[in-house]
């Protein structure tokens, strides 16, 4: 049986948790999806620190921008910044299709960037191609 792929979905927005789990759960490849709701819980699961001690390194992260306490720009950048987490592909997954936050995002080294469609049925029709590409085509680098 193939490894599973270990994501890590940063989201604050309970429904789109919601539509991301539910997306993921009909992945024809095998997933581990870890969440946190903000920007802090993010870098504390990211540096396995606290509860998160015992955390699986993520093979890519989801990120949302707009995150309480510390948003998604600066979680980028701290993560692009640290010598073990750089390499872990980060795709920007935001309701922003504002020009800046493309291009801001982009300068920190996302991945891609993605603006989540409003429908439900795009919504979904995006994660399964995010699923699609990121899990079964990209080879990821190795995790520890």
């Amino acid at each position: 049986m193939p490894k599973a792929v270990n994501i890590l979905l940063i989201e604050d927005n309970p429904g789109d948790i919601r539509l991301v789990v539910e997306s993921m759960k009909e992945s024809k490849k095998p997933n581990n999806l870890s969440m946190v709701k903000d920007g802090i819980e993010a870098m504390t699961y990211l540096h396995r620190e606290g509860v998160y001690a015992n955390a699986v390194r993520p093979d890519i992260i989801l990120l949302d921008l707009n995150l309480p306490r510390k948003n998604g720009k600066e979680v980028l950048a701290e993560i692009k910044k640290d010598p073990d987490l750089k390499r872990i592909p980060v795709i920007v997954f935001t309701a922003s299709s504002a020009e800046r936050d493309v291009i801001n995002s982009y300068d920190l080294h996302a991945n891609c960037y993605i603006t989540k469609p409003v429908s439900l049925d795009k919504f979904t029709e995006v994660v399964k191609s995010i699923e699609k590409f990121w899990l079964t085509v990209v080879k990821l680098p190795p995790g520890d």
